[in-house]
């Protein structure tokens, strides 16, 4: 989940819109950790969200320390509230100035960094607050070029939207190899790859329900509410013409990209 905001007016995530896709959304963050091997004592969540994946570090981990960090005061107040575990911390706090007091055991990050501006530059940094022999792993998405959000992006940039939404938030991210060539220094083994879902999508506009939670937020919270009821109905008949529905649901491929680097012992 989102760590940071804007300069202008700050988003505001709702925890119950992002986890209408809660299963689609997780499904990454478990494969994630699948490639993680680390006997982590201390695990840090950098954009914990509303904490549904807490309990899926805590069942990997049993004995770890757990802080998870987010931005977002209503996705960290679910977290509190629904997802409270023993020896597990949420704290609001901007993951650009995080720092540890001491080195840590791992440190992920699920659907986060894209919306952190200079993210590839923090990488090295937040690495070398792992401590030997453990690791930094994170997913975004990289399917900013597909239509979902091409989409997106020209229709906020049309009148008379683009008056509220020239200068929101946007996210990006890169492929798996430019955070190969950031964190493949000398002391490290890093794993990247790319992996693209096809999400089968059930429902009323089940595109524009998965980006009002994620990508498409920013612009709707910004656009007054004449104009975000125009705006939703130009856009999901957009997307509706570029996603159309099956009779099994609609189709949303979405690539996500992947990386775990371990810090090597000695």
């Amino acid at each position: 989940m989102p760590t940071t905001v804007p300069t202008t007016v700050p988003t505001t995530w709702d925890p119950a819109t992002y986890l209408r896709f809660a299963e689609e959304r997780s499904r990454p963050f478990a494969e994630l950790l699948a490639r993680v091997d680390v006997d982590a004592r201390t695990v840090v969540d950098l954009g914990c969200g509303p904490g549904h994946l807490t309990e899926q570090i805590r069942a990997r981990w049993p004995r770890a320390h757990i802080l998870g960090l987010d931005t977002s005061t209503q996705m960290v107040a679910t977290a509190r509230k629904e997802h409270a575990l023993a020896d597990a911390d949420y704290e609001v706090r901007d993951l650009r100035e995080w720092s540890p007091d001491e080195p840590v055991d791992l440190v992920l990050s699920n659907a986060t960094l894209q919306w952190v501006p200079g993210h590839l530059e923090l990488l090295p940094g937040l690495a070398d607050a792992v401590a030997v022999g453990g690791s930094i792993a994170f997913s975004v998405p990289g399917n900013f070029a597909e239509p979902s959000h091409v989409l997106l992006r020209e229709l906020a940039d049309e009148q008379p939207y683009v008056r509220w939404t020239w200068d929101i938030e946007r996210p990006s991210a890169y492929d798996a190899a430019s955070y190969l060539d950031v964190l493949g220094r000398p002391g490290w083994i890093v794993d990247a790859w790319e992996t693209t879902y096809l999400h089968v999508l059930s429902g009323s506009d089940p595109v524009f329900g998965w980006l009002s939670g994620t990508g498409a937020r920013p612009v709707l919270q910004a656009l007054p509410a004449r104009e975000r009821q125009r705006f939703e109905t130009a856009f999901k008949s957009r997307l509706r013409a570029a996603y159309p529905s099956r009779e099994y649901g609609t189709v949303l491929p979405f690539r996500r990209v992947f990386v775990v680097a371990r810090r090597q012992e000695g």
